[in-house]
This record gives C-alpha cells, structure tokens and sequence, in this order.
C-alpha cells in the first residue's frame, strides 16, 4: 500500500499507539477526582499539556485541549466574538478550511459580517485587500497558516502586524503547519492557533487551541471546570496523552524528519512534472509545505485518476478530507483562478514520517501510464 493522504490524516506512530495503550490500563481515573488515581491523570494530562506548550514557545497555561482542529477553529472564532458582542466584521480569507468558512456563514446569520480576503494565484492572501478591510467593528482576523489543499504558506506575520494597527485579534488554523514546519508563536504573534493530533500521527478526536494570555475569549461548551472553566466535560485523556507523545517524538526527530520527506517529494514533482504532459503545478513555487503536491492533469476527472491509483494501492486525494463527498468544485483551487474543468482535474498528494523511496517508485511507475490511459479513452482535445 502507498498512502499519499497525510493532509487528510496520518496513520498514529506505533511509539504513540504503545504509550496510550500502556496509559490506557493504568490511568483510568476521572482527572477531576481528588484521590490519587484521579490526581495521576491530571498530572499526565499536564505534562502533555507542557509538551505542547513548550514546543509553541508558550505557557502551558495558554493551551486548551480540545475534541479537534474544527472545534479549535470553531472555539477560537465564535468566542472571539461571544467574548467582543460590540464587533460585528470578521475578516478571513478565500481559501480556508471548512471550519472556519462554515462558522463564517454561522456568524453571517447572527448578524456578523464577514469579509473574504482574495488570494493570488499561488494561494498568497492580497495584503493590501486586508489593510483596506481593517476597521474598529473587527472583532476577529482568521488567516490559515498552510493551506490544507495548497500547501502554500501565508504571511501570518505581517497579517499580525497590519492587525495590530487597528488592536485586532489574529487566529491562525495551524493543523497542516504543526509539525511540517518548524515555529513558535514568538514567530507568528497570533493571539489563538488551532492545532490537531491526527495530522500528525497522533490520535483522531483530540486537538488544542493555543489563546494567548489576556486576550477575551468566552467558551463554546459550559458545564464542569476543565480547562480552566474554558472546555467544560471530561477531559479525553488517553487522546491527550496520545497528543503530547506525537509532540514529543517530533520535537526529537521533526527536522530530520522533514528533510526527508522534502527530498522524497521534490523527486516525486520533478519527475511527474518531467514525464507527464499538459499538467500545471497549483501552489506556490517555493513558499509552501514541501510535503503537499497538488496537480491538475488536464483533460481528465481526478476522480478517474484517484479510483484508478486506488485498484493500485495507491491512495491520494482530490482535495479536502472535510469536502471530498460534495459535488461542487474546491473553492480553494476557484479562489486561485482555476477553471472548473481544471479544479475538476485536480489531485493532491501530501506525503509523510511513513513514505519512502519505493512509494514514490510506484507512483513514478503507474501514474504516467494511467494518465495516459485514461487520456486515450477520453479522446479529448487538450
């Protein structure tokens, strides 16, 4: 099997699958219990908590676990504005996840505008789109940090400082950059970053939202007192544990990692690009996560190519894991230019800690030959 979908999800590190099943059998408490074995899984959660932090450049007191990068998102946004009732503009791009363009429609219906940044035609937000956007009546600014379809890297630095011209609070969705590329807050200076286990090979059901100290946030989920009366509901230990040992093992191993994976997907773009004609790269050139390839091979469906990688075993994607069952075309690859019947022809691969030199020799091997198959069956014009 070659599996190419790591921007959809990652297969959990066995070291990772091991630590939570240890945990698993012996920490079983309630972590708001007073006796010891409540007061043991507290104290891991915490420690996982400090993991994260720590790798963030942040408090620990900062991190607030959550059930996913969605609600993260979600939790950021809606409580940015909960917490600010007077702010009624939210301002975000053209090319972010559904979680955060659903929750804008969401605002939309309780009376809160939202403005969408255009891009160019690499993914870029338009800078100067956003400093004409800016006004007191903005509660929020939410900006991807990487593009989940794209790969393509946004300036969420300068976007903090044209923001802090008008004291608005940024958020940034850094579920695909966690762990892709190497950062601190201290780089980006958001005020709220979303972040996911399962991306990066952690358990499915858990992600955290760093909030920065001081800045007003409300919670969405009331009830009991976890999270510092943030996140109310029993804490999902075992996935919190699972979190922190994914963070560990990437804090040890990240940058070797990446390199790897970097070598591994600049040869997979340069020999498709070289033996496969009438093809065009979206994403930009160099400023992106080296991991994700994204190419539509024009004249064809991607879902032609992508069933028929599939009889191979060889599993990629035609977008967003959270959008792949709609019909309707990626607003991502619309939003860079892209003519329907080429975002129709469009397929990602995003590669990982697990893909290797041999995976890539099989793709090498049967993607051309299905192109061309596929091409000749159509008899199209292209």
């Amino acid at each position: 099997m070659v599996y190419l979908d790591n921007n959809a999800t990652t297969p959990m590190d066995p070291a990772v699958c091991k630590r939570m099943a240890d945990f698993q059998q012996t920490h079983f408490g309630n972590p708001s219990s007073l006796y010891p074995l409540g007061r043991e899984v507290k104290e891991q959660i915490n420690a996982a908590r400090e993991t994260i932090a720590d790798s963030l450049g942040v408090s620990r007191s900062e991190i607030i676990f959550t059930g996913s990068g969605t609600e993260s998102d979600n939790f950021a946004i809606r409580g940015s504005f909960s917490a600010r009732p007077d702010k009624k503009t939210f301002i975000t791009s053209a090319i972010e996840h559904p979680a955060v363009v659903e929750t804008a429609h969401y605002l939309d219906r309780k009376g809160i505008r939202t403005i969408f940044i255009p891009v160019d035609s690499f993914g870029v937000i338009r800078l100067e789109e956003l400093e004409k956007a800016l006004s007191d009546d903005v509660g929020l600014i939410s900006i991807m940090h990487a593009n989940n379809e794209l790969g393509t890297i946004q300036p969420v630095a300068e976007v903090v400082r044209l923001a802090g011209t008008r004291n608005i609070p940024v958020h940034t969705d850094g579920v695909q950059s966690f762990g892709k590329i190497g950062f601190e807050i201290a780089d980006l200076g958001v005020d709220f970053l979303s972040i996911s286990a399962h991306k990066i090979y952690g358990p499915k059901g858990v992600g955290a939202l760093y909030a920065k100290k001081g800045t007003p946030i409300e919670p969405l989920i009331y009830g009991g007192h976890q999270e510092r009366l943030m996140r109310a509901g029993t804490e999902n230990s075992t996935g919190i544990i699972g979190f922190g040992e994914a963070v560990r093992i990437l804090k040890k191993n990240g940058k070797s990692e990446r390199d790897r994976i970097r070598r591994l997907s600049r040869r997979l773009k340069a020999q498709i690009e070289e033996t496969i004609p009438k093809i065009k790269f979206n994403g930009h050139p160099k400023n992106r996560i080296e991991s994700t390839l994204n190419f539509s091979f024009f004249g064809l469906e991607a879902e032609a190519v992508l069933l028929a990688l599939a009889t191979r075993e060889i599993y990629v994607s035609t977008g967003s894991a959270c959008s792949e069952d709609s019909e309707e075309v990626s607003h991502v690859l619309s939003a860079i230019g892209l003519r329907p019947e080429e975002a129709r022809a469009s397929i990602r691969m995003s590669l990982g800690r697990f893909s290797t030199e041999e995976d890539v020799d099989a793709v090498l091997t049967e993607l051309p030959k299905i192109i061309q198959k596929l091409r000749a069956i159509t008899a199209l014009d292209i």
